[in-house]
């Protein structure tokens, strides 16, 4: 086993199936609403562009599918965001409710676990609504447009994410 090929080879096939798994993890983690998918996807890939690069493999394409990828991160990250607030203020809520929904699914998201905030964000939401409205009814339904934008949100995540995946996917299998 001292044949320089297959070990350059087979450094490149662990660099490649390593780097696709992070990308599925990922993908996955898209589906919890206040876990970092689309970065950790990103960090996957840019961790592949310091290793190609270093290895002197980077072209103009693999350099040109990075940036790609990176504005898709963090497009992704802000228009996460704003989908869900979109759908809540349709319903004419104030940011600071929005806000205490936010702050309410990552405080307990680190201090608990990310599911634990999926349930702590509309439930801050909830609450806020409730004591600013008084009406148990209507604190409800700006609940359930929360719900739906967070529904909305992960379907976007989902399809920047597969666009991530598929330009890296390009990226290391044609341009590379």
């Amino acid at each position: 086993m001292t044949d320089p090929v297959f070990w350059t080879t087979f450094a490149q096939v662990f660099l490649e199936v390593a780097t696709f798994a992070v990308l599925i993890f990922g993908m996955l983690g898209l589906l919890i609403p206040v876990f970092p998918g689309l970065t950790v996807m990103w960090i996957a890939t840019l961790v592949y562009a310091i290793i190609q690069a270093s290895l002197g493999n980077m072209t103009w394409v693999g350099w040109l599918l990075f940036t790609l990828i990176t504005l898709l991160m963090v497009g992704g990250n802000v228009v996460d965001n704003l989908i869900i607030a979109k759908h809540v203020r349709d319903k004419d809520v104030p940011w600071s409710s929005i806000l205490w929904a936010f702050a309410a699914g990552i405080v307990v998201s680190l201090f608990f676990t990310p599911i634990a905030g999926m349930v702590a964000s509309p439930t801050g939401l909830f609450l806020a609504e409730w004591q600013r409205l008084k009406d148990r009814k209507a604190a409800i339904e700006t609940t359930k447009a929360w719900m739906t934008g967070w529904g909305w949100s992960v379907a976007a995540r989902m399809g920047i994410g597969f666009l991530m995946l598929l330009f890296w996917g390009l990226w290391a299998w044609v341009a590379g």
